[in-house]
């Protein structure tokens, strides 16, 4: 383990999200994380590029956490899945959760997490794409996962790190992205814009 400790940034950050996904894999690459849920308001351009709202929202969230707290770089997310150009965010109740699915049956969507660091009055910010398909979904299949629980609080009413995964038949880039933050790249965001404490 000590040569995989080694690899870790040991620069204390604080996370801008409540995401336990996140919480977890944030872990991966940072050794000293405190975690400070953003209460910035998540709003929608709907005239922007999908890839630019999670760039806004991402940028918003560390925005917010980073004025109270100047003194340590703050790392804000989001993540929307995205289909035929369009944003599908949290299912807002079970017959919105089995309509996305019914959308995503048998296609391919992409996610794009957007990424923020603000530090010392600098700001960064990068999306990651991952291309996603399912398979053709029966809907009893759909009814079975939506009665589940897990697709309420998830964007595009899926999460791929648990009963979602059985709903995928391949992916093209980053896992961890479409869980919710692609760790290899702001591994490598975080040591270009700031550096570490090695």
């Amino acid at each position: 383990m000590k040569l995989y400790d080694d690899m870790k940034i040991t620069t204390p950050v604080i996370l801008a999200s409540a995401s336990p996904r996140r919480k977890e894999l944030i872990g991966l690459c940072f050794e000293n994380v405190s975690i400070i849920p953003s209460d910035a308001e998540e709003i929608i351009d709907k005239n922007a590029r999908p890839e630019e709202v999670t760039l806004g929202l991402s940028l918003a969230k560390a925005r917010s956490v980073a004025a109270l707290h100047h003194d340590t770089p703050v790392i804000g997310c989001d993540t929307v899945v995205i289909k035929d150009g369009r944003i599908l965010t949290k299912p807002k109740d079970r017959s919105d959760a089995v309509k996305m699915l019914k959308e995503l049956s048998g296609a391919v969507h992409t996610v794009s997490t957007g990424c923020s660091i603000v530090y010392g009055g600098r700001e960064h910010s990068f999306f990651e794409l991952t291309s996603v398909r399912f398979w053709e979904l029966p809907e009893t299949l759909i009814e079975s996962y939506v009665d589940s629980g897990e697709p309420m609080d998830k964007a595009g009413a899926y999460g791929i790190q648990k009963l979602g995964s059985l709903l995928v038949r391949e992916i093209n880039g980053d896992y961890f992205n479409v869980v919710g933050l692609p760790v290899s790249r702001l591994y490598r965001e975080f040591i270009s814009f700031i550096g570490t404490t090695k």
